[in-house]
């Protein structure tokens, strides 16, 4: 699914909006960004953009990626010492993890708002936030497993 000119007018918008400059390959890091149905990694991205723009490095992803989470164009996924990962979709949603191939897959539940509320009443901590993730199994990996047996 292509991501529509309207986001990507209204994501450039607000780079613009906030003193960033619109290069080639930060166009194209943010489109990719965009029309990722996964949660790419800034290597995979760099992967996905070298053979368009061979004098890019991965820096230069990274950098962007900072600059896209500063604003708030996406969020990074840490999941312990491997590699970060970025979600171009802000609005409150939970993840899914695949544990045989580690694919990431956004799923809409109600917000879990009264946990926040509740670990500050018992902790006395001031919540600024809640990440849940659920573990399992994917399709492809289930239907692989079987073909395997």
């Amino acid at each position: 699914m292509a991501v529509s000119e309207h986001m990507l007018q209204e994501a450039v918008e607000r780079l613009k909006s906030s003193g960033v400059r619109i290069t080639p390959q930060r166009h194209a890091v943010l489109e990719f960004l965009l029309n990722a149905e996964t949660h790419p990694t800034a290597d995979d991205i760099y992967k996905a953009l070298e053979g368009k723009f061979p004098n890019m490095s991965v820096a230069t992803v990274y950098n962007n990626l900072r600059v896209f989470r500063e604003i708030g164009l996406v969020r990074e996924l840490t999941y312990g010492d491997s590699s970060s990962r970025f979600d171009c979709n802000t609005s409150k949603h939970y993840h899914i993890i695949c544990e045989s191939c580690g694919k990431i897959v956004d799923f809409h539940y109600p917000s879990l708002d009264e946990v926040e509320s509740l670990a500050e009443q018992i902790t006395g901590f001031d919540v600024s936030h809640h990440r849940m993730e659920v573990y399992g199994v994917c399709q492809e990996c289930k239907k692989d497993k079987k073909q395997i047996v």
